[in-house]
C-alpha cells in the first residue's frame, strides 16, 4: 500500500511548488483543505477525455485537497489558472494522519474516481485494486471498504455534479481566505 501526502511529493515532474493548507472544523468539513498552486513543472501532464486534452499538471494550475477527518476518500480537484475545475480525482483510503512536517498523508486503497465537469465518473484502478487482494497487499475488509466508500460516492455527492461543484468552491474560498 502506498502512502500519499498531500505535498503530492509524488510527481516528480512538479519542480517548485507553493504549499497551503488548514485543519478545518466547520458544517462544511471537518477536515483539511490544501492548496497546491504550481509554479514550475520539467514537463506538462495531460490526460485524455473524450478525445480532449486536459492539462491537469503545469505551470500555474492549482490542486485543492479535501481530506475528511474519519472518511476513506480523499479528493483533489485540479484546476486551471482562473480556479475552474479540469475534474476531480477522488483516492479510496484506509487510512490518514500528519506526518512530523506537518503534511498530511493517506494510505492509499488503490482505486480511484476520475470525475468530470459534465458529471461523467470514471472508476479508475480497479485492476490495482484486485492485484492487491490477491497478493494479499491488502486484506478483505480494506478492499470491501474501498468498493463501499466508492458506490457510496457515487450515490451520494457525486450524484448531483453541481453541488459536488459548490461544495469545492466553497472549500476552495476557506484556503484562499488565509492566502490572501
Amino acid at each position: 500500500m502506498k502512502r500519499s501526502r498531500l505535498s503530492y511529493d509524488e510527481w516528480k515532474c512538479i519542480i517548485s511548488k507553493d504549499i497551503f493548507g488548514r485543519r478545518v472544523n466547520s458544517e462544511l468539513l471537518n477536515g483539511y483543505i490544501g492548496l497546491i498552486d504550481i509554479k514550475e513543472v520539467s514537463e506538462a501532464q495531460i490526460w485524455k477525455f473524450n478525445g480532449e486534452d486536459i492539462v491537469v499538471c503545469d505551470k500555474g494550475r492549482k490542486w485543492l485537497s479535501i481530506l475528511p477527518q474519519d472518511d476513506w476518500y480523499c479528493i483533489t480537484a485540479m484546476m486551471d489558472e482562473e480556479g475552474n475545475i479540469l475534474l476531480w480525482y477522488i483516492d479510496m483510503i484506509t487510512n490518514q494522519g500528519i506526518d512530523a512536517d506537518s503534511v498530511p498523508y493517506f494510505d492509499d486503497l488503490y482505486l480511484d474516481l476520475v470525475v468530470y465537469p459534465d458529471g461523467t465518473i470514471v472508476v479508475d484502478d480497479m485492476d490495482e485494486l484486485e492485484d492487491a487482494l490477491s497478493k494479499r497487499d491488502i486484506t478483505q475488509e480494506q478492499y470491501n471498504l474501498a468498493i463501499e466508500t466508492s458506490n457510496r460516492l457515487r450515490r451520494g455527492m457525486l450524484s448531483n455534479i453541481s453541488s459536488f461543484t459548490e461544495y469545492t468552491r466553497k472549500c476552495y474560498e476557506i484556503v484562499k481566505q488565509n492566502l490572501y
